[in-house]
């Protein structure tokens, strides 16, 4: 995995909720989702992924971060003094993801998908 989560910033508040992911190796960002999820009574995690983000396609290099917003704003990004970038992205909801101290944050890899329309089944 070439990203890694750093940190819920916020949590239980909408407008200052964000979670910062430090991108740890180059790749792209489509290929990455992040979602929450419970823990059960024996401190694993649940098998209830809830909201999720999939990430847009962005060219990742080491040492640049993410932080996505969990309201509403305009995606951008930023240079840094470094040479990296910080890019600002937004999920666009209007209440808390980790609204409990018992959820979690998963960030998946997924390097391969299939999408199917429902309409294309019957």
């Amino acid at each position: 995995m070439k990203l890694k989560i750093r940190t819920i910033h916020g949590h239980g508040k909408a407008n200052e909720e964000y979670v910062i992911i430090d991108v740890t190796d180059d790749c792209n960002a489509q290929y990455y989702m992040l979602a929450d999820t419970t823990y059960t009574n024996e401190n694993k995690i649940s098998n209830k992924v809830r909201h999720t983000h999939w990430f847009s396609k962005a060219e990742l290099k080491k040492g640049d971060v993410i932080i996505l917003y969990t309201g509403a704003g305009t995606n951008g990004s930023k240079r840094n003094s470094n040479g990296s970038i910080t890019y600002h992205r937004y999920w666009g909801l209007r209440t808390a993801v980790w609204n409990d101290d018992g959820d979690g944050a998963i960030l998946f890899e997924i390097n391969a998908w299939n999408t199917t329309k429902v309409a294309d089944t019957k």
